[in-house]
């Protein structure tokens, strides 16, 4: 294998990136470089991390194929006490939340699809609320919260407050989400990723480099990589 039977890396400029940055995600190759680097920086970036690239592609490729196909019969979501019962039957709706039973019904017309749909409708709802629950512990203030589905970020924040949550983050424990709205909220304060903004994030939660780990090195279920 070389680099010419990859996938074509997709490159972004980052006007906050310091470093060039490869990044291998499920079927994609991407590459984050600073707004002031040429053409062929990026070239001899790419061609100096041939060997990491193609070991890290294989090694992800081994484990997508790896993974369980089947559909969830229980669904553990960051703020609820118990797991869903997830239950897929013919019905008119694309899913219905029972929570007074804790059940939820998918339609098995589409249920991959259907499921991921309930994520981001969940993620909506609840998402903001405890982005302001974290703000007031935390003293840190922003003005707009937006839930998305970016392939490559779990959260952003703006120049203007204005943070942006992967509605996928939900399906992990609280801790790691609220990590992330820490990272995200410490943005108000430090608008990089300077040591004064990793000592901001430190603050209110010491533990935070083992909960990034986790978020970076977690693979997201097969049916949310799916097409909504």
């Amino acid at each position: 294998m070389t680099l010419n039977d990859l996938p074509e890396i997709q490159i972004t400029r980052n006007i906050r990136s310091t470093r060039l940055r490869l990044r291998v995600d499920g079927t994609q190759i991407r590459l984050t470089a600073p707004v002031f680097c040429t053409k062929k920086q990026i070239q001899n970036f790419i061609t100096d991390s041939e060997s990491w690239l193609l070991k890290t592609w294989q090694a992800q490729q081994d484990r997508v194929q790896s993974i369980d196909r089947s559909l969830p019969t229980t669904l553990q979501l960051f703020n609820l006490d118990q797991p869903l019962s997830v239950q897929y039957q013919a019905q008119k709706h694309n899913f219905i939340l029972d929570t007074e039973n804790s059940v939820l019904y998918i339609s098995d017309r589409n249920p991959e699809n259907y499921l991921k749909a309930f994520i981001i409708s969940y993620a909506k709802e609840q998402l903001p609320i405890y982005l302001e629950k974290v703000s007031q512990e935390t003293g840190l203030a922003f003005q707009a919260c937006k839930i998305r589905q970016p392939k490559t970020r779990w959260g952003s924040c703006s120049a203007k407050h204005d943070i942006m949550l992967n509605s996928g983050i939900v399906l992990f424990p609280e801790h790691i989400v609220r990590y992330l709205c820490v990272h995200e909220l410490a943005h108000t304060r430090h608008f990089d990723h300077s040591p004064r903004f990793w000592a901001e994030v430190a603050k209110h939660d010491p533990v935070y480099s083992s909960h990034r780990k986790i978020l970076k090195n977690t693979l997201m279920p097969w049916w949310w990589t799916s097409h909504i």
